[in-house]
């Protein structure tokens, strides 16, 4: 006789007296009722910000003295803030001072890579303990290996325009006639920059939907600026001389990825593609991270797993951490590393019995030149690589790679070898 089984999912239920304490269903006598809490209220605001949104001495001073009253000046706007304050007028609206992230360093971390081939001390500003021993660590561990081959791959920044038609017989029709028209669009788009270079234009098409994919090298700058200004002259030049005139267009259709974890990265590139590696003696893995190649690899496979059950796109344990660490210390733009932390690890046995890990970041949104890489502290952080300015760029995404392979391989380790909790318990306590 079969045995009958039966798997029901239950709803969770309403926690009615939870939803009471928190005034959701019963406001008490001293409140108002729920629908006058959420309603809109039209009274003039009792604080407002100056109309300018430039640093000035006397816009900097009528903000403050709106805040004064609420928090001490002197710590966001200190003696050195406010000698510097008119260099952040291209890099911040509305300015009041600076806030202070402690910046660590780790390494020496030995990068042999394409571009980038020395041993780096590495800024990384973060407020998480544990964060840069963890990192430290994973550099040590490398150099120690004789350091990581770093490759930079492929470049290149996209801005993606679309453009609405009637009918698929128009949407036809209009990309017929730009396939003929990429060195005009060139022209126009590398008119407004002197470094930005138009690579590539792809077509999409979305039912009457077209989609263009311009992709841009950028020199030494992350470059979103540049290609936003290059393509927006391009695409002011497509809704004026279209043979198809459509019904409605955007400078942006969302399909760049820009600031968002995507797919498309994965087997193309945004911003830099780097890949690097590094082969551990089982000798060295014990020493360093108190483990073995077999478990960290076998904790590879297990996660890969996870990953894959979380809708995760790629696989790695924790590149948000180094890049939002090193972007933040080196004037790079920190939104980007929602998309900069798409990438996968891999580790397997080597034929000598020991560790060969590799990392491979499709996405890195990196630049020596503009944004905040010159501001002051930003500038100084580059500076203790090497790597500030012109010619730079390359070699900061190898050594981006490199650092979050030390965190994969730090963090790995210390699951491993169970000294994840305790390691945060004894720096973070």
């Amino acid at each position: 006789m079969q045995a009958n089984l039966s798997f029901y999912f239950v709803m969770p239920k309403l926690n009615l007296s939870r939803l009471n304490q928190h005034h959701f269903l019963q406001p008490d006598q001293h409140s108002h009722t729920l629908e006058q809490k959420l309603s809109p209220r039209f009274e003039r605001p009792q604080v407002r910000l100056t109309p300018s949104p430039y640093i000035t001495e006397k816009t900097l001073a009528k903000r403050w003295n709106k805040l004064d009253s609420l928090t001490d000046k002197t710590v966001l706007l200190d003696e050195q803030t406010q000698a510097h304050a008119e260099l952040y007028n291209k890099n911040i609206e509305h300015f009041i001072g600076t806030v202070k992230v402690p910046v660590g360093v780790a390494g020496p971390l030995r990068v042999n890579g394409l571009y980038a081939n020395d041993d780096f001390l590495i800024p990384l500003a973060t407020t998480e303990a544990a964060l840069v021993a963890s990192y430290n660590r994973g550099a040590q561990l490398i150099t120690a290996a004789g350091g990581a081959s770093a490759m930079l791959i492929n470049e290149g920044v996209t801005r993606t325009p679309v453009f609405s038609f009637d009918s698929l017989a128009n949407a036809g029709q209009f990309v017929a006639w730009v396939v003929t028209q990429y060195d005009h669009f060139k022209r126009i788009a590398e008119s407004t920059t002197s470094h930005g270079k138009l690579h590539d234009i792809n077509v999409n098409i979305e039912a009457s939907q077209v989609y263009l994919v311009f992709e841009y090298h950028t020199g030494d700058a992350s470059g979103q600026n540049m290609v936003t200004i290059a393509t927006n002259e391009v695409y002011h030049y497509i809704l004026e001389h279209s043979p198809i005139t459509p019904t409605e267009a955007f400078l942006d259709g969302n399909l760049s990825g820009d600031k968002k974890p995507n797919a498309n990265t994965l087997r193309h590139v945004r911003g830099k593609k780097v890949t690097a590696e590094v082969h551990l003696s089982k000798e060295l893995v014990e020493k360093y991270l108190h483990t073995t190649p077999e478990k960290m690899v076998r904790f590879g496979q297990v996660t890969t797993t996870g990953a894959a059950l979380s809708g995760g796109i790629g696989v790695n344990a924790h590149y948000a951490n180094a890049l939002a660490a090193l972007y933040i210390a080196c004037g790079q733009d920190a939104a980007c590393v929602a998309e900069s932390a798409v990438g996968i690890t891999r580790m397997v046995l080597n034929e000598q019995g020991g560790l060969h890990a590799s990392v491979t970041l499709p996405n890195l949104m990196v630049g020596t030149v503009g944004g905040g890489t010159g501001l002051p502290t930003q500038k100084a952080c580059l500076d203790i690589m090497g790597l500030h300015g012109s010619g730079n760029a390359k070699s900061l995404a190898e050594v981006a790679a490199c650092l979050c392979l030390a965190g994969e391989l730090s963090i790995v380790g210390a699951f491993c070898a169970d000294h994840f909790s305790r390691a945060h318990q004894k720096l973070a306590r």
